[in-house]
Parts: C-alpha cells; sequence; structure tokens
C-alpha cells in the first residue's frame, strides 16, 4: 500500500494534508464537547441558571456548525484523493498490462487482470478514502479522550488502563486470524471471475451441449468456496463488537460506579463525571472504528499487493535501444539479385516456462522475400506458437528469428510489427465500426485503401450490402458478424498499410473453399503487383490444417510437437515425408492422391493449377468433396 502511494500519491498530497488537517481540528471540537457539556451541567442545570444553559448550548451549536463545514471539505479532500488515485492505477494497470509479452499475460490469466484492475483497485480506493477521513480522526481522538479523561482524575483514569489494553489485545487475536482470509478471498473472486468469462463468452457452445446444470454446479461450487471463506472471516469478525461494547459498557458502570462515590464525597462534580463517561466511550468507539480500518486496510494491503505484482512485472519483451532497421530496397531484386531472407529461423526453440517442453524445436527454415511458406501439422504441433516468434509476441529461447536479415529483438517493436502483419487465428473485432476496425494498422488509410482490402479478403460484397458501408456498426467482439465474415474484415485489417509480411494464422478456417481459394489468388496477384509497381513483394505465412491452403506455397514446413517434420514443396513431401502423406490421404480426393502417386518428378506443381496428373474440377465441385 505504502508504494502505490508513493507511485501515485504525489499529485495528491495537498489533499491528503488539507483533509486531515480539517478532520483534526473537527477531533478538537468532539475533545472540547465534553468539557462543555460538563460546565452546562454544574453551572447551569445544577446551579438552575437558564441563560448559562442557553450560552454553553449556543457555543455546542457554534462548535457543531464549524465541525460539519470543515467534516465537508475534508471529505472532498478525500473523494479527490481517492477517486484520482483510483482513476490513475486503474490506468497505469491498463497501459502496463499492454506493455506486457503474452508469455506475461499466459502467467497472469486474464480473469485475475481483470479481478486486480476492477475490484482490487477498489478496495484501494476505499482505503485511501477513510485514510484521509478516518485515519488521523479516530487514533487521535482515542488519545485524546484518553488524556483529558486522565487530566480530570488519575483514580478513575485506571478504568482506561485497564480497558483499553483489554479491547486492544481482542482486536489483536481477531485480525491476526483474519489477514490470511482476505488473501484467500481475493484469489476465490478470481476464480469466479474465471467461471463468469468462460460461462458468458462461451454461452452459445455450453447450450448447444446442454451443459447449463454443469456450469451452474461449477459456478454454485466456486461461489461457494467464497462464501465459506467469507463466512469463516464473518465470524472471527463478528466477535469484535459484542467483547469490545461488552467492556465499553462495563467500563462506563465502572466510572459511574467509583464517579458516584467521588461525587458524594465532593472531590468530583457530576459534570465532570458525565464527561469522565464522554471520554471513555469516545475512547472505546474510537477503538471499535480503528479495528474496522484495519479490516479495510488488510484487504486494501492485500489488493495493493496484487496490483503492485502486476506493475512491478517486468516485460521480457523490450525494444530499448533498438534502432529503425533498413528495408531491403526494391533496386536489389533487379538484375536477379539475391537480397537478404524476407524470412529466416536459425535453430528457433521455445518453451513456455523453465522446465517445460519445447513448444518448437529447433526450427531452421529460411523464406525468400516474395514467396509463400505453408506451415501444416497436427493440433498442438506448435503452427501457432512458430508464427508468433516472428512479430515477437513471444522471444525464442534459444536461437534466432530474422526478419529482413535483422533479428526482431534488434527492430522497433512498432516497425517490426508494422512490416509484419498478423491475422490471429481467432478473428477479434472491437466494438466500433468497420472502418474504425480497419484503420488499427493505418489511421490515416484512405476509403480507396480500405476498400482494395476490402476486396482482397473477399469481404467488400457484404460491406457494400450494409446500408452505413465502412461506417456499418460493429458490436463488441464482432458478434453481428457471422465466423466468415469476422476472419475476412481481420484479414483486411491486416493488409491495410502494405505490410510486407503476411501471417495468417489458420485464418481462414471458416471460409468455405471456393472463398480461401480466392483468398490465396488475391494475395499472390498483390505479391506481384507489388513487385511490378516497384516495391516489395509481399511475403506470406500461411498456417492451416488444411492440405488445400498449403499446397501451393512455394515451401511447406510440416511441424510434428514443434520440430521440423518435413521441409519442402507439395510433391517433395508427398514423395519424402511420411506425416504430409498421411494428412494428404487423409484429405484428398482419391483422383488427386492416384494422380500424386503417379507423378515421377518431384517438381512442385505451378501455382494455382492442380498437381500433375490429377484431374481439374470446378471450385464448387472441390468445395463439395473437401479437395
Amino acid at each position: 500500500m505504502i508504494e502505490l502511494l508513493r507511485r501515485f500519491g504525489g499529485k495528491f498530497l495537498r489533499y491528503m494534508v488539507i483533509g486531515p488537517a480539517c478532520k483534526l481540528i473537527e477531533v478538537i471540537f468532539d475533545l472540547l464537547t465534553p468539557l462543555v457539556i460538563a460546565q452546562m451541567i454544574d453551572k447551569g442545570i445544577g446551579a438552575r441558571d437558564v441563560n448559562a444553559v442557553v450560552h454553553y448550548g449556543m457555543v455546542l451549536a457554534a462548535m457543531a456548525v464549524i465541525g460539519i463545514s470543515f467534516t465537508l471539505v475534508c471529505q472532498k479532500m478525500a473523494a479527490l484523493t481517492s477517486q484520482g488515485m483510483g482513476t490513475d492505477i486503474r490506468g497505469a494497470l491498463y497501459q502496463h498490462i499492454n506493455k506486457l509479452s503474452y508469455a506475461e499475460l499466459d502467467r497472469f490469466g486474464t480473469p485475475s487482470l481483470i479481478t486486480r484492475i476492477t475490484n482490487d483497485v477498489n478496495q484501494v480506493q476505499l482505503a485511501v478514502a477513510l485514510g484521509v477521513r478516518m485515519l488521523i480522526r479516530w487514533p487521535f481522538l482515542a488519545v485524546g479522550s484518553m488524556c483529558a479523561a486522565l487530566a480530570i482524575d488519575l483514580k478513575l483514569g485506571v478504568i482506561f488502563l485497564i480497558c483499553t489494553p483489554a479491547i486492544g489485545l481482542v482486536f489483536w487475536f481477531v485480525m491476526a486470524r483474519c489477514i490470511p482470509y482476505y488473501k484467500q478471498l481475493q484469489a476465490k473472486l478470481d476464480r469466479i471471475a474465471l467461471i463468469c468469462r468462460e460461462g458468458l463468452s462461451g454461452a452459445r457452445v455450453v447450450r448447444a451441449f446442454v451443459r447449463e446444470d454443469y456450469e451452474r454446479e461449477r459456478f454454485a461450487l466456486a461461489a461457494d468456496e467464497q462464501a465459506h471463506v467469507a463466512i469463516a472471516v464473518g465470524k472471527l469478525s463478528s466477535i469484535l463488537n459484542p467483547v469490545t461494547f461488552l467492556m465499553m459498557n462495563l467500563g462506563v458502570c465502572a466510572i459511574l460506579w467509583v464517579g458516584g462515590i467521588q461525587v458524594n464525597v465532593g472531590e468530583l462534580t457530576q459534570g465532570q463525571v458525565m464527561a469522565f463517561v464522554n471520554y471513555m466511550t469516545q475512547t472505546l468507539t474510537s477503538i471499535v472504528y480503528v479495528a474496522n480500518l484495519v479490516v479495510v486496510f488488510t484487504k486494501a494491503s492485500a489488493s495493493a499487493s496484487r496490483i503492485n505484482e502486476v506493475l512491478n512485472c517486468e516485460p521480457s519483451i523490450t525494444e530499448e535501444g533498438n534502432q529503425p532497421v533498413a528495408l531491403p530496397k526494391p533496386s536489389e531484386l533487379a538484375g536477379g539479385a539475391v537480397p537478404v531472407p524476407a524470412l529466416s529461423f536459425d535453430h528457433a526453440s521455445f518453451s513456455f516456462g523453465a522446465g517445460a517442453a519445447n513448444a518448437v524445436n529447433d526450427v531452421t527454415l529460411e523464406l525468400p522475400l516474395g514467396k509463400t511458406l505453408g506451415i501444416i501439422g497436427g493440433t498442438g504441433s506448435g503452427k501457432s506458437t512458430l508464427v508468433s516468434l516472428i512479430p515477437r509476441l513471444y522471444d525464442a529461447s534459444t536461437g534466432s528469428v530474422s526478419v529482413m536479415g535483422a533479428d526482431v529483438r534488434t527492430w522497433p517493436l512498432d516497425q517490426l510489427r508494422h512490416v509484419v502483419a498478423t491475422v490471429p487465428q481467432r478473428a477479434s473485432l472491437v466494438s466500433g465500426t468497420i472502418r474504425s476496425n480497419l484503420t488499427w494498422r493505418d489511421e490515416a488509410a484512405t476509403d480507396e485503401e480500405l476498400w482494395a482490402a476490402l476486396d482482397m479478403a473477399q469481404a467488400s460484397e457484404f460491406v457494400r450490402n450494409k446500408p452505413q458501408g465502412l461506417d456499418a456498426p460493429v458490436e463488441a467482439g464482432g458478434k453481428n458478424f457471422s465466423g466468415g465474415q469476422r476472419q475476412r474484415l481481420t484479414i483486411a485489417r491486416a493488409l491495410v498499410g502494405s505490410p510486407q509480411i503476411l501471417i495468417m494464422d489458420d485464418s481462414a478456417s471458416a471460409l468455405d473453399f471456393k472463398t480461401d481459394a480466392a483468398l490465396r489468388h488475391a494475395i499472390r496477384e498483390r505479391s506481384m503487383r507489388g513487385a511490378a509497381e516497384g516495391g516489395l513483394p509481399l511475403t506470406t505465412i500461411i498456417v492451416s490444417q488444411r492440405v488445400s491452403t498449403v499446397r501451393d506455397a512455394d515451401v511447406i514446413c510440416v511441424l510434428d510437437h514443434g520440430s521440423v517434420a518435413g521441409l519442402g514443396t507439395h510433391d517433395e513431401l508427398y514423395a519424402s515425408c511420411q506425416l504430409y502423406r498421411e494428412i494428404c490421404q487423409s484429405q484428398l480426393r482419391r483422383e488427386e492422391l492416384e494422380g500424386q502417386q503417379g507423378s515421377t518428378a518431384p517438381t512442385p506443381a505451378p501455382s494455382p493449377a492442380p498437381v500433375p496428373g490429377a484431374p481439374t474440377a470446378p471450385a464448387s465441385v472441390c468445395a463439395k468433396e473437401g479437395c
């Protein structure tokens, strides 16, 4: 908590000084109130002097008005401080989370990060507000009441010295056992947030598989676990008020008993006894409120530690000191010159954490400019992880990955991710419009450029059918579009801004075979047109589980458990790679397989013609038969 105050409290320092100062003035008036009441009893009521009663009554009213005025100022300072700090902490958290690499995001988890940026920050806000308003009031009021009471009579002060430590001992006993529970509560809330996120985001799948009862039971179990912890801490906390108020009332009884005797012998006045009772009540009530503050600060401390854990987490991927990389010039392609490869892996390996098995293992390959790399393999073979190393979403554990001849770790991230456009496996759109989603890579993109990207992504037809066109609304997650439409919009988004390398991570899985073929044809045309117009050709990396999607690639990489099982053209791999042959046999038509087996030369098939020997068929036939 102190670290958060040091980091975010500087700009609110004046509020944190003015607020407690105003509260201190209010406390001084509270401490003077019992003395004024004592004078009213002794000089007014006891002497039957109405004027004295009215006089001291007016003094009490004036003190109350002044005290309320300072209280309102303190409340305003507390609100400005707590809300301002909460806003700054949330902003810093969100900004820092967006700097973290995939490795850190995987470690924390989305539900936990959401809980930290909402519930944990709320706990800190509450603690800051109460700190400004109450932290100085109740301790100062307790100490001041005790000193004032001792100044009235030392004999009655012994009762204070007995009751106050006894109540403090009760608080220490309870709080010491409550603190571990508060930390458990936050972890239980993380679990509830995780289940809520899974159940709500996957509501369609849950209903399709009639798993509503299971999800309800799973949520109820998590809620019960959280409730058990809350009940346990509640039971401990419930001891506080009865025990403290019992001891306070016993102390008041003792004061009235002993004070009554002293009044009879003339050592004390009735007003002094009443003042002593008021001070006793203020002292013990202050201790109760201090205990409640301890509870709030304990929760806030647990939340602050979770917030600091995120803020203190250094991103594993940084760009400090990286200088812009000079891209190859189109003139270098003229005259048959061989420029640096667009992409190269040099014994690159990656694992999710120390001690874990390699998800990508010793991959070495090169891809020239303007060529297409197809990556295929079974589920969990490391395809998505491999291409995530290219834009530095992850860093290779060993080996290196280079783009345009420069190690990706030497690139400024903005430049690298402008050169390399990624279409993720899961189509992700944000609420807004089609235009606002397409201009992520280039906010200055013209309508002509947006329509060109949509044409290439085979998305222009359904966008033109929208009455608002590019300004048609997009709901959160793109829920008002079909799966195939979302994928085509994300492909168009990646094409805006003229990237040099396009990564399509199984991003055409929801497209029919005809649209998929048309998309790949459009991307090839874009690459050739870029070279013809004096620019760099588009280099494409296609991740897919469809043989038909990658078969025309210049190079196909077959992955098996993170390792390269085969590297070459379709024909070469069909002849030499058993795993690739098995994938082909499970997907291609019998005629295509017979044509492939009859082909003696391992030369690659010309694009986009089919494999030599295989009968041609219209796209609609291929779509029906699964080519």
